[in-house]
């Protein structure tokens, strides 16, 4: 069942900080959000083809036009998600066939993104690409699947696609980016940017947000038109991205930017990495060595996985015969990091070093706070207060930040 609600937003004028920036300016707009409902936040994101601005939405089953949804998705036909087709070929088995296995890869991914992010989220790449305007020069949406979908967002007034997707995330669902690059080449007026973050892990985010939103403003400055910021399902990094640029750049409260983005795209950024990569701007920002020891027992391997590398990926430790125990030292930047150690493939928490409550999984970790002992007290005691989540920056904060982001841009 398919709830609708519209409300009206009034989005606030806001200072830019930074000479350039394309202004949100002045407007009042009444959204209609579909949402699907499920268990917890389940978002099965659907597609809405915008006329440029504030125009109307429509619902669609693909973007583009509505001549060009020729095939209609249904719950209502004989299986949910089947299609109903207006005449059949003996290419109908050929293409159910890639269907389900288009579907089968949708699935695989969003339970990775469930697990990964903490919360349930759904992509459905066989419906194609969907969107939503944070803005009216800016939107977040899904990965392009074609070069038609270049068309599809010249003739909304888009003139900055800004990528974040890594070629493993392209060709896991088979998608030919020189080819979308290449039909971008053919507009005047139109740039394919790509700034690579990786996927489900917070912690490169963290450390790729300064450098991407610079980017991202350099693009912005140099562009005309709207900007479309994509990354596989428009969930995560994207809206991640867009908020920094907004709280960063635009001068919005990162915490307002969040409800806006929320009213009209149900999603999922980690604005710990938001804050946290604020805090890095505007305080030291340097790395300390740390050291992991794991002394109990008899083992033939041990690995850490979590840490600054995150849940889906393991750091061995090396044995040292001189101690006794298996080591591993490592730089971090300032922060909270958990982590758990895998002894001989089984998954255990040491009792020798600081653990976390048990969370709602049931799941106790290892943590460690790292933090900057050189800095002065000044220093030191903003950070918690930036990482607050009514969090705001002052007029000299985001010049100092907005100063950081053009010298990482063009440095890249």
């Amino acid at each position: 069942m398919i709830s609708i609600q519209s409300q009206s937003l009034v989005l606030p004028v806001s200072k830019l900080e930074c000479s350039g920036a394309k202004f949100p300016y002045n407007y009042k707009s009444s959204f209609t959000n579909f949402y699907g409902r499920g268990l917890k936040r389940s978002f099965v994101m659907k597609t809405f083809l915008r006329q440029k601005y504030l125009g109307t939405e429509a619902q669609l089953h693909s973007a583009g036009s509505l001549d060009e949804c020729k095939t209609v998705h249904s719950d209502n036909a004989k299986g949910k998600g089947d299609k109903v087709l207006s005449a059949s070929s003996s290419t109908d088995v050929e293409t159910s066939n890639l269907d389900e296995a288009e579907k089968e890869k949708s699935e695989v991914y969003s339970s990775n993104m469930t697990e990964a992010m903490g919360a349930v989220l759904t992509y459905r790449h066989e419906l194609g690409m969907n969107y939503n305007f944070v803005l009216p020069d800016l939107i977040v949406g899904s990965c392009l699947q074609s070069p038609a979908d270049v068309d599809r967002l010249k003739d909304i007034g888009v003139g900055t696609i800004f990528c974040l997707q890594q070629n493993s995330d392209l060709e896991y669902f088979g998608v030919d980016i020189s080819s979308i690059q290449q039909h971008a080449k053919e507009y005047d007026e139109l740039q394919h940017i790509r700034a690579e973050i990786r996927d489900f892990d917070a912690f490169d985010l963290r450390m790729r947000l300064p450098t991407v939103v610079g980017i991202l403003l350099k693009s912005i400055r140099k562009g005309q038109g709207i900007t479309y910021i994509h990354c596989t399902a428009g969930l995560g990094r994207a809206p991640a991205v867009t908020l920094a640029y907004m709280f960063w750049v635009l001068g919005y409260k990162l915490d307002d930017a969040n409800k806006m983005l929320q009213s009209v795209r149900p999603c999922f950024p980690k604005l710990d990495a938001i804050r946290s990569a604020t805090a890095d701007m505007l305080t030291d920002g340097s790395k300390q060595l740390i050291t992991l020891k794991w002394k109990k027992g008899n083992c033939s391997s041990v690995e850490v996985s979590g840490l600054d590398i995150g849940w889906g990926q393991r750091i061995p430790l090396a044995y040292d015969e001189d101690q006794g125990c298996w080591l591993l030292q490592r730089e971090l930047p300032e922060g909270r990091y958990e982590y758990k150690y895998i002894i001989d493939e089984n998954w255990t928490y040491s009792t020798d070093e600081l653990v976390t409550p048990r969370n709602k999984d049931g799941h106790v970790n290892n943590y460690i706070e790292v933090t900057s002992h050189h800095l002065d007290d000044e220093i030191r005691n903003r950070r918690p207060q930036l990482m607050r989540e009514d969090i705001d920056l002052t007029k000299e904060e985001r010049q100092i930040i907005c100063k950081r982001l053009e010298a990482l841009a063009d440095a890249d």
